[in-house]
């Protein structure tokens, strides 16, 4: 009896074993297992999708790899510290120079050459191809119409210029605006950050993708949110570059409508603070051109979001028949970023892009953890700024090395 028992107990496992076994075959049949090709693969995945012509077009013309172009600033391998130690060592001491010379006569180039930077890096990449001029009669991306109100053009020429002195044909123009950029945020009282070099300039502009792409301030906050993540940004890091708000004048035909005509009501913005708004009203009244921010402005009324130094020329005093409003309108040096993030916590934004922050959860605790902790905002601005310096960069041997930063070789 013990035989038999000990037999049908080792009949019955062989039996739950083929039953395991069948089971699990079946289970494969029906989930076969995942091969990642290079277009699903994990680095792949977390980039956002973004068709870039100039990619293509410049590949082409410069008959390179992909590896002269990097949109998503994965710049390892190719861009690197102290780039003109050799070829230039004094490029970021004449820079520097240059830019605080500048700043100390006219506080303005601060703003103007931060917008600058923005708008560049933010149009296929950070290629300078927001310096050209139009050739043969087709527009260049500073004839596009949001950006019909960047200044800071002829200081990067007089940068230039002493760079061409110094080492003919070496610095690029996509190398002068990003140092440019980042010195005036630390002169502004921002955070200084590293930058890597190497870059080298577009050969063409983008004047039709400027004047769609670019962000205006009057978007709702999902449009912005969705224009910086196509870019590679998240809601905190979006939340951080546009505390370059700190700075510069805006024009009043930018928010005017907030003060008398929101969205078309013969109201004023419900979101903005009572006394805020009398403060606005006192400076811009209702006689001065406006554009409804019925959220789809045309091209031609935007003046695109980060850092609009949209009055004066940064080479001499704002001019007095252009009203607009500080964004540091409590004074100079009233704090890089925190001016602005308490601003909005109150209700008192002066652009709807800056205000619509607060709308949204995530977005509206990064302002808040912003104006309640300035070294968190300072390190986080510096990163980001870091990441938007380093989008889309062309590496020898694509683009070229401009003698000229307005007109290609």
């Amino acid at each position: 009896m013990d035989f038999m028992r000990k037999l049908s107990f080792l009949v019955f496992l062989m039996c739950v074993l083929i039953s395991l076994k069948k089971e699990n075959a079946e289970t494969k049949k029906s989930f076969p297992p995942i091969t990642l090709s290079p277009s699903n693969s994990a680095s792949s995945m977390s980039r956002p999708m973004f068709l870039s012509n100039k990619f293509k077009k410049q590949q082409e013309a410069s008959d390179s790899s992909s590896s002269g172009y990097d949109f998503y600033g994965d710049s390892s391998g190719s861009l690197e510290y102290d780039f003109y130690r050799e070829s230039c060592p004094e490029a970021e001491k004449i820079i520097r120079s240059r830019v605080q010379d500048l700043y100390y006569r006219h506080p303005d180039v601060a703003p103007s050459l931060l917008r600058l930077v923005f708008h560049d890096c933010f149009i296929e990449g950070c290629d300078a191809s927001v310096l050209l001029d139009a050739v043969d009669g087709v527009d260049g991306e500073k004839e596009s119409p949001p950006n019909e109100t960047l200044k800071g053009f002829d200081v990067i020429d007089i940068i230039k210029s002493e760079l061409e002195e110094a080492c003919p044909g070496i610095v690029s123009c996509a190398d002068i605006l990003v140092f440019a950029a980042r010195e005036s945020v630390a002169l502004a009282g921002g955070p200084f950050y590293p930058l890597e070099t190497g870059r080298r300039d577009s050969t063409m502009s983008f004047s039709e993708v400027a004047t769609y792409d670019l962000p205006t301030p009057y978007d709702i906050l999902p449009k912005t949110v969705a224009s910086f993540a196509l870019r590679g940004f998240n809601e905190r890091e979006t939340v951080s570059l546009l505390g370059a708000h700190s700075i510069g004048t805006v024009h009043c035909r930018f928010f005017l409508s907030r003060l008398y005509n929101f969205d078309r009501t013969d109201e004023p913005d419900p979101t903005l603070d009572i006394e805020f708004l009398n403060l606005l009203r006192s400076r811009c009244n209702n006689n001065h051109t406006s554009s409804s921010p019925s959220l789809s402005p045309s091209p031609s009324s935007s003046c695109p979001s980060l850092s609009p130094s949209c009055v004066g020329d940064p080479v001499s005093p704002p001019s007095p028949q252009v009203p607009g409003v500080e964004m540091d309108y409590e004074g100079k040096g009233s704090g890089f970023g925190t001016l602005y993030y308490r601003s909005l916590l109150q209700g008192r934004g002066i652009l709807y892009v800056d205000q619509q922050l607060t709308v949204g959860e995530e977005t509206e605790a990064w302002v808040r953890a912003y104006a309640l902790d300035a070294s968190l905002f300072r390190r986080d601005f510096a990163k980001a700024m870091m990441k938007l310096s380093n989008l889309g960069v062309l590496i020898a041997p694509a683009g070229q090395v401009r003698i000229s930063c307005s007109k290609t070789v």
